[in-house]
């Protein structure tokens, strides 16, 4: 069995998929921390201690690393790799941190694929989904799927698509994460916690986002200046249990703005008043 997989990061993610693919000795992995080397060892992965020895004659990279580490891993890659070497960054980083990772890796002579994660790997194993965006992204997901991974999507050509809809999904997705801690952290704090929760349960029933996102605009745009109003004293009520208002203070700044721009009649599809509120 030939090893023509380098792993970058032999972390969670790396270990994870190594061991769902079986990929055994037909894989390479080099990570900074020695002690990786023993779930390495486990997993019939080869190891490799300097990325210089790593990167010869591979085809192919995974990059999966931290977040702080994902541009200086490419520029380091950037001086070894071998002219056509496929380079997945599968890193949760931004679209212009993908985009100056690729300018590097282009510019030796390689090929950089933009790859977003879009669940947790564990235990989703090789059934992640991930989005592919670059020039070689479908050369890229023939590869991934030749390595067992089962759902692939293409997004693009360009760098940084695929990033950009990890990135923005992020903003509603570890938003409500966090909305949900600050308010049940306040509901504890003055007893209410059980209240609190079977009035939202009561509420009515999410809809499809699409149809949530057109009315939420809706009422923002025709009623964010009372809004605004209403949560800055939800602020002083949280301020006052002493559980922290950060993301409530957000939503009175929020509400705020788009209040202001005066909109009484909104318009009826939800790409115009996207519109109405960027162009205020």
């Amino acid at each position: 069995m030939t090893t023509d997989i380098l792993l970058i990061g032999f972390g969670e993610a790396g270990s994870t998929f190594a061991a769902a693919g079986a990929w055994g000795a037909r894989a390479l992995a080099h990570d900074r921390d020695p002690a990786r080397a023993s779930v390495m060892a486990h997993l019939g992965v080869v190891c490799r201690d300097r990325l210089d020895d790593a990167v010869q004659g591979v085809s192919m990279i995974l990059s999966l690393v931290t977040a702080d580490q994902a541009l200086a891993v490419a520029r380091d890659a950037a001086a070894l790799i071998a002219p056509g070497t496929l380079f997945c960054d599968m890193n949760s980083v931004a679209p212009q941190t993908k985009q100056a990772a690729a300018a590097l890796i282009e510019a030796a002579g390689g090929h950089y694929v933009d790859v977003a994660v879009m669940a947790p790997v564990d235990p989703a194993g090789m059934a992640v989904p991930l989005l592919l965006s670059g020039a070689q992204a479908e050369e890229a997901e023939m590869r991934l799927h030749a390595l067992g991974f089962a759902k692939t999507r293409v997004v693009g050509a360009d760098v940084g698509r695929a990033s950009s809809i990890k990135m923005i999904r992020s903003v509603m997705v570890k938003g409500i994460e966090a909305l949900t801690a600050e308010c049940v952290l306040a509901a504890a704090q003055a007893d209410v916690l059980d209240e609190v929760l079977a009035s939202l349960d009561a509420s009515e029933k999410a809809k499809p986002w699409p149809v949530r996102a057109d009315y939420n605009l809706d009422r923002m745009l025709v009623h964010g200046t009372r809004r605004a109003a209403e949560m800055e004293e939800v602020v002083k009520t949280l301020d006052g249990l002493g559980t922290g208002a950060a993301m409530t203070r957000g939503t009175v700044a929020r509400q705020a703005a788009i209040g202001a721009l005066g909109v009484k009649a909104p318009p009826e599809r939800l790409a115009e008043k996207i519109g109405v509120i960027s162009s205020g």
